[in-house]
């Protein structure tokens, strides 16, 4: 039997290009949203022609490429290039133009902030046409353009730089052995060792690298940064499910009826503490323009547990249902107190703030009462004012081998017992710095002495009036010394404070089960969508406004995928089309 004939490839043909692309396809779509958008309303550059010089690109040509280009998996502006001429949707949006690689480049950096807007956009033309439940906050790694070669914390170049000066010390060994060694005996040199010259040149490379570090090291003790990176500078180095690395931590607000992203907030903060008012606080304002007072119900995982936040969230007209603690249904939560009659009852924050549960709260709060709470305020001291009893590193490593962690005020740094340094790991909720030093107590030969805690390695928290803390675990078989205090306790700080009377609304909130029981089939959805189906895993683009920019293009790509499954290719075409 016959193969399926071919068509001859020299054979002519009279066809549009509007023929050649399916009557429902999803370019379509765009080409109708695009062209129904004001340019000039949304910031996007360069929306207009020029009268004189060389005619430009029309940004709506360049955008359409865009949203296409990232909802398909062609993210690097040589490929959108090269699909200007090899791919027919893109030939039928574009008429034909085949823009410069650069071109398309420099549209994506200029128009960053725009893009966002965008996004926005298009969920305003079908938000009408849908309707909407509860949202669902999560938050997910996305791969910075940012090695992790090129991300350092302190901690990490502390290693580095310990490393290099034994490397540097051991090399100036050799070279003066190389020194002494008779011309008589050159002949006797073993094979495999280095000669004096490629000694000299492997100290000058060392040495070269220490100085580096040690700038790296400095700038970061001076600007007072807990990791550097070096491509992106605003990336940071985070935790996920396969290890560390250097990323953004991406929020959305994903609605649970569509799963479409209604909102999304990027953010460099390694942990999702405190970002639920964050990421949906645009939509709440959004939705108040019309003078009303809405309650948006969202709900999130045991990661986003900061009852601050949680506070912060009721009080603007959130109810953020945050899982608990195993074992537990309701949390407390305080509110300062307002009082303010002025506000109605269509203002449901300003009710609570007055000890007041309005009507929308009923099903999720179970008491809030007015109390008066007496609190501890410290005198502020100014931070360069306490400065810490040892003049000198060496005496602080002397202090420190008495079994104390001394704390360096001026450069935020703490010596401990065995002579190593720990660095500031992150602030706590009530203002206390910890300080660890993972690598060190890995290799501490005191470790069993120091600590015997489940963790592999110590961590300790300081206020910013502490200069030194015992090591409890250091000198066992030794009596405490009652009655003496040494120069750098917390007492002799010279810090001093005073009690005042505070009233504040108490809250029992009961966060909805069931609601939160639906949160990983909606949250996780569209992650999964683009990371792996767009090839959204990773960033193009350096610092925060521009990878705000790229994950716009992502979310806008995959609602329109997600609206045309929900509303069919004829309706969503109407509704961008107005």
């Amino acid at each position: 039997m016959p193969y399926v004939a071919k068509k001859d490839r020299n054979q002519m043909m009279i066809c549009s290009m509007d023929s050649l692309v399916a009557d429902d396809s999803i370019a379509r779509v765009i080409d109708a949203f695009v062209e129904g958008l004001d340019l000039d309303g949304i910031n996007i550059t360069k929306a207009k022609s020029d009268f004189e010089g060389r005619p430009r690109y029309d940004s709506k040509s360049l955008l359409k490429l865009y949203i296409y280009g990232y909802q398909n998996s062609i993210r690097s502006s040589r490929k959108l290039a090269r699909a200007c001429s090899v791919n027919l949707e893109v030939m039928w949006m574009l008429g034909g133009l085949t823009p410069d690689f650069r071109t398309i480049s420099d549209f994506r950096k200029e128009n960053a902030d725009g893009l966002k807007k965008v996004f926005h956009a298009f969920n305003a033309k079908i938000a009408g046409a849908l309707s909407k439940g509860f949202l669902s906050v999560d938050g997910s790694k996305i791969l910075a353009c940012n090695s992790k070669d090129n991300n350092f914390t302190a901690n990490k170049l502390d290693d580095r730089i310990k490393w290099l000066d034994a490397h540097c010390e051991e090399y100036m060994r050799l070279i003066r052995i190389a020194d002494a060694r008779d011309a008589d005996d050159a002949d006797e040199i073993r094979e495999g060792t280095l000669t004096k010259e490629e000694l000299e040149d492997r100290f000058a490379e060392a040495k070269e690298r220490l100085e580096h570090y040690r700038e790296l090291r400095e700038y970061m003790e001076k600007n007072g940064l807990s990791q550097l990176s070096l491509t992106d500078e605003e990336c940071k180095l985070m935790k996920n499910k396969n290890g560390f690395s250097v990323a953004y931590n991406v929020q959305t607000a994903v609605d649970s009826e569509t799963h479409l992203i209604e909102n999304f907030e990027m953010t460099n903060q390694p942990t999702d503490h405190g970002l639920i008012g964050r990421t949906v606080e645009q939509l709440r304002k959004n939705a108040s323009d019309s003078g009303k007072h809405p309650v948006i119900e969202t709900v999130a995982d045991k990661g986003y547990q900061e009852e601050n936040d949680m506070a912060a969230c009721l009080r603007n007209g959130i109810i953020p249902n945050v899982i608990q603690p195993d074992g537990q249904d309701t949390c407390e939560l305080e509110l300062p107190y307002e009082e303010n009659p002025e506000a109605g009852q269509d203002d449901p924050g300003a009710m609570l703030a007055r000890g007041e549960i309005p009507e929308s709260y009923r099903n999720v709060i179970d008491k809030a009462e007015v109390v008066t709470r007496r609190k501890l305020v410290r005198d502020d001291v100014p931070a360069q004012e306490i400065k810490s009893p040892y003049g000198t590193e060496e005496e602080m490593l002397a202090r420190a081998a008495e079994g104390y962690f001394v704390r360096d005020p001026e450069r935020n740094v703490v010596y401990c017992p065995g002579g190593e340094q720990l660095r500031q790991k992150c602030i706590k909720k009530n203002g206390n710095v910890r300080y660890s030093n993972k690598t060190a107590c890995r290799h501490c030969r005191y470790r069993n002495r120091c600590y015997s805690g489940k963790n592999e390695w110590k961590e300790i928290d300081f206020n910013k009036d502490t200069l030194e803390k015992p090591c409890k675990t250091w000198n066992n078989d030794r009596e405490p010394e009652k009655g003496k205090h040494s120069p750098a306790c917390p007492c002799c700080t010279g810090r001093k404070g005073h009690y005042e009377k505070r009233r504040v609304v108490k809250i029992t909130f009961r966060p909805d089960k069931a609601k939160m029981a639906k949160r990983m089939c909606t949250s996780e959805h569209p992650f999964g969508t683009i990371k792996r189906s767009m090839d959204g895993g990773y960033f193009l683009l350096k610092g925060m406004k521009k990878v705000t920019g790229e994950f716009a293009l992502m979310s806008l790509g995959y609602n329109i995928k997600v609206a045309m499954n929900l509303l069919g290719y004829g309706k969503l075409v109407s509704l961008v089309s107005e």
